[in-house]
């Protein structure tokens, strides 16, 4: 029975996931991404505030953020203040298949900086799951033409790219973090909350053009890709006696992605983006197959 509901919350999680880069754009066809990120993260924050109200973890709000409130602040300021405005404006200025393709390599990132900052040993299957992935990037971002090396907006490729370094940076630094993983995420947005409002008011960019259209946009985006989407992958990864079942059904995502966003918002997907998306996704699969006794278990995605 655990396992059936564990596999419901993964599915509902995954597809959820799924539908983002099409609501990312649709969003950001009326918001600049300093004010879909302020927005988004209010109703993202309102919603995990009724989460832990109904978890009864309320009170744990303040005990944690005083505990450690520097490397609290920290985790704020990299997610969901960096690292979604910057993920944004990679949407805004690259198609929404590139940019969510490139994003999806943060897990090699991740294998490279754990390396670097917890002195984990790279195997080789990780430098050859780098290899695919990192071509795959390549060829999205240059649809194909690898000799040539020309990118339609290198500042959106770079910004994809630097996504995946504050993604990655922030797991890293949670692995340290003994909080309730709904309170530590809801604190990050409670944290984050005052500076976008604050860089909103300094940017200057009107609201009251926004139609009815841009606010259901925005409000899914924070419901779910920043908000309720995780409670829901963490409820499956709990449930579960299959750790790993669970997380390769993240692997359809990018793909149903895809296919989301040439029906609904009619974008064109360039041969080269499923070439690529599929050499990362390749090196993914490659980085968690298990070869012998001492190899160590993947890490979960989430």
């Amino acid at each position: 029975m655990n396992e059936r509901r564990a596999i419901g919350f993964g599915l509902s999680a995954v597809l959820l996931w799924s539908t983002v880069a099409t609501a990312f754009k649709l969003t950001l066809a009326e918001f600049t991404p300093i004010q879909m990120l302020t927005m988004a993260s209010v109703v993202s924050a309102i919603a995990l505030i009724i989460i832990c109200a109904l978890q009864g973890k309320l009170n744990q709000l303040s005990t944690t953020f005083l505990s450690n409130p520097g490397y609290y602040l920290l985790l704020g300021l990299i997610n969901p203040l960096a690292y979604y405005l910057i993920l944004f404006k990679a949407y805004d200025l690259l198609p929404a298949s590139q940019a969510q393709a490139i994003n999806y390599s943060w897990a090699i990132t991740l294998t490279l900086m754990a390396a670097v900052f917890l002195g984990q040993a790279i195997r080789k299957k990780d430098w050859i799951a780098c290899a695919f992935s990192y071509l795959g990037v390549v060829v999205i971002a240059t649809k194909g033409d690898l000799l040539g090396l020309q990118f339609d907006s290198p500042l959106g490729v770079g910004l994809a790219l630097l996504s995946t370094l504050l993604w990655a940076g922030y797991w890293i630094l949670n692995t340290k973090n003994k909080a309730d993983p709904v309170v530590g995420v809801l604190l990050g947005f409670l944290i984050a909350i005052p500076f976008a409002i604050g860089l909103s008011i300094y940017e200057g960019a009107p609201w009251s053009q926004i139609t009815t259209k841009g606010w259901a946009a925005v409000t899914y985006v924070g419901l779910f890709e920043m908000g309720v989407t995780f409670v829901l992958w963490l409820s499956a990864l709990k449930s579960t006696q299959n750790t790993a079942r669970i997380s390769n059904l993240i692997f359809a995502s990018p793909f149903i992605s895809l296919m989301l966003l040439a029906t609904i918002i009619g974008e064109e997907i360039h041969p080269a983006t499923l070439v690529g998306l599929v050499l990362i996704i390749t090196g993914l699969v490659i980085q968690q197959i298990k070869w012998g006794k001492k190899d160590r278990p993947a890490e979960n995605q989430i």
